[in-house]
Formats: structure tokens, C-alpha cells, sequence
């Protein structure tokens, strides 16, 4: 397997470490904002719940048969093919605000090689007028699943980071390895905040993300 190294920019010096910890067959999970690396090609079991599924995915551009549907399709064999100007990006478009804590993507230089992106920019904001960088991600070389945190921003306690709250959230590729002009995307999963357990005895918790679209009557 390649050797996979990850850093992450930030406004901002403070806050945890970004050095990447290695995920393999169930060891815990770090709760310090470490970057997570899963090298097997299906998406790894994590403690963060995918929230994607509530949201509408487009990409910039894609090859027929290999659109935005394919970072979804949980294949390891298929994969999102850019076909159009850089900067390529695919924008995930939620019905209401939603807490946003990680992205999981799965990029391979092995198969890739020049379409792998070498450089992503993590933007977020209420509609596509207002998206602003929240992190940066350099990645040498990936082959696995990548995880690491959206936000810059240290939580309270300092050991690791906020959620980001947006309604839009769109993933950059801001260069590819060897400068290639098209891109190949794996996989991706958005993930929201560990849920911690509060239902105090109530028989019906509003717990799942599908419930917790329409908790709440406006």
C-alpha cells in the first residue's frame, strides 16, 4: 500500500493535532480531531452517523455513467470522472441546517494515479453565494479511506473540533497529483456529531437523522 501522508489547514494555528492515526481492524477510535486512515476499500464502521443520505448531491461535471451517484453507491470499483473546466467540486445541498462534523473519502493513487486529487478545499455556507473555506486537506499519495474533521475550530475543551452548522457544504479539488486535469472521487460520506444519549427514558427519541429533519413544526 502507498504511503499516505495528510496535513490540514486553518485560519487559526490552535487546536488539536492533525497528524493521521491509522484505522485497521476495530481498534478505538481517536477522540482527538486525528485525521483517520482506513485502508480497505469499503467505507469504514465509525461512530459519526452518515448524514448524506438526507441531501442533494451534484458534481461540476461528470463522464456519462459516472456522475455524482457513484460517490454514493458504497462500489468501490466505481468512481465520480470529472469531464469539464477545473476547479472541479461537488456540492451537497441539505433541506435545512444541519451539523456538520466530518467528511470520509475514499481516493486510490494505485488506480488513479494522476486524477487523484492531491489538494481539497472544504467549503460551507447557507447557499452558494456565501461558502467559505472551513479546511484544507493535502494528501500525498492516498489509497483508503480518508477521514478527518470539517471545521477549524478547536471545541471547548480543546481536544478536538466544532461541528461545522450550514446548509450547503461543497468539496473542491483544488489540484490533482502529477497535474492532471480530471479527477476520480471513490467514495464520500458526511458525517454529523456523535450522538450522545439523552432520551432520558422516552419511548420514542427523536434519534435518527431522518426523524431529526422533522423534529421540530415551523
Amino acid at each position: 500500500m502507498a504511503t499516505t501522508n495528510i496535513t490540514t489547514t486553518a485560519p487559526t494555528p490552535a487546536g488539536p493535532s492533525t497528524a493521521a492515526a491509522v484505522v485497521q481492524n476495530g481498534p478505538p477510535i481517536p477522540r482527538d480531531g486525528l485525521p483517520l486512515m482506513h485502508p480497505a476499500r469499503t467505507p469504514p464502521v465509525l461512530p459519526w452517523p452518515d448524514i448524506g443520505h438526507l441531501a442533494k448531491w451534484s458534481v461540476s461535471s461528470y463522464k456519462f455513467g459516472f456522475g455524482a451517484e457513484c460517490l454514493r453507491d458504497g462500489d468501490p470499483d466505481t468512481f465520480w470522472h470529472s469531464d469539464g473546466p477545473q476547479p472541479h467540486f461537488i456540492t451537497v445541498d441539505f433541506p435545512r441546517k444541519v451539523a456538520i462534523q466530518k467528511i470520509s473519502i475514499f481516493l486510490s493513487w494505485p488506480q488513479d494515479d494522476s486524477y487523484t486529487p492531491s489538494t481539497l478545499a472544504i467549503r460551507a455556507g447557507t447557499g452558494p453565494s456565501d461558502l467559505q473555506d472551513v479546511r484544507v486537506a493535502t494528501l500525498e499519495k492516498p489509497d483508503g479511506w480518508i477521514t478527518f474533521d470539517v471545521s477549524s475550530e478547536p471545541n471547548e475543551d480543546g481536544n478536538s473540533f466544532k461541528p461545522v452548522h450550514a446548509y450547503v457544504l461543497q468539496v473542491i479539488v483544488v489540484q490533482n497529483h502529477m497535474s492532471g486535469k480530471d479527477t476520480h472521487i471513490r467514495g464520500l460520506r458526511v458525517l454529523g456529531p456523535q450522538e450522545e444519549d439523552t432520551t432520558d427514558g422516552d419511548p420514542f427519541p427523536w434519534k435518527s437523522p431522518d426523524f431529526k429533519m422533522y423534529e421540530r413544526l415551523r
